[in-house]
């Protein structure tokens, strides 16, 4: 499996930049994980830390849920993998597997990308209830970039403490 980056444009307009480098990061993120068996994804490679490639992934397929279909689409679902609100059971990829995890977080993409096309512009709000607060669309996008790009730090580092590998 060989993972397709899109290349981030140089100029252009706001709702572009910010849908493409979102995207670049979420390919940065399958790229990591390119090559490498549901073992070599569940293994928590920088001990004491029990995180792992795929509890990333499963994360992620909370968070992009979480911030385009809970807050913008105001959509009453639970989480993907814990239906009592605990973020923390996403990280816990000791019985998942490629298929399911990439599975799941390639859905919630895929809805999250239709919620942001269909917003009339940035300016959208929902609630972000944890916070008790209203937040635009812009403010998800930017915080989706930071959150894949802080954890896309994080799985440079268990990709290579699993097989040498660097760079993407």
């Amino acid at each position: 499996m060989t993972t397709e980056r899109p290349a981030p444009p140089l100029t252009g307009g706001e709702r572009e930049m910010l849908r493409t480098f979102l995207d670049f990061h979420r390919a940065t993120l399958a790229m990591k994980c390119d090559g490498l068996s549901d073992e070599d994804l569940r293994r928590a490679s920088s001990p004491p830390s029990t995180l792992s490639l795929l509890g990333l992934v499963r994360h992620m397929a909370e968070v992009e849920r979480t911030w385009f279909r809970r807050v913008i689409n105001a959509e009453d679902i639970p989480l993907v993998w814990s239906d009592e609100g605990d973020f923390q059971v996403a990280y816990d990829a000791s019985s998942s597997t490629r298929s399911e995890a990439f599975s799941a977080w390639q859905a919630e993409v895929e809805q999250s990308r239709k919620i942001e096309e269909a917003a009339e512009s940035l300016d959208v709000t929902g609630h972000q209830a944890r916070w008790g607060e209203d937040v635009s669309l812009r403010l998800v996008m930017l915080h989706m970039i930071h959150e894949y790009a802080r954890h896309n730090g994080h799985a440079d580092f268990l990709r290579e403490a699993i097989d040498g590998v660097t760079g993407a």
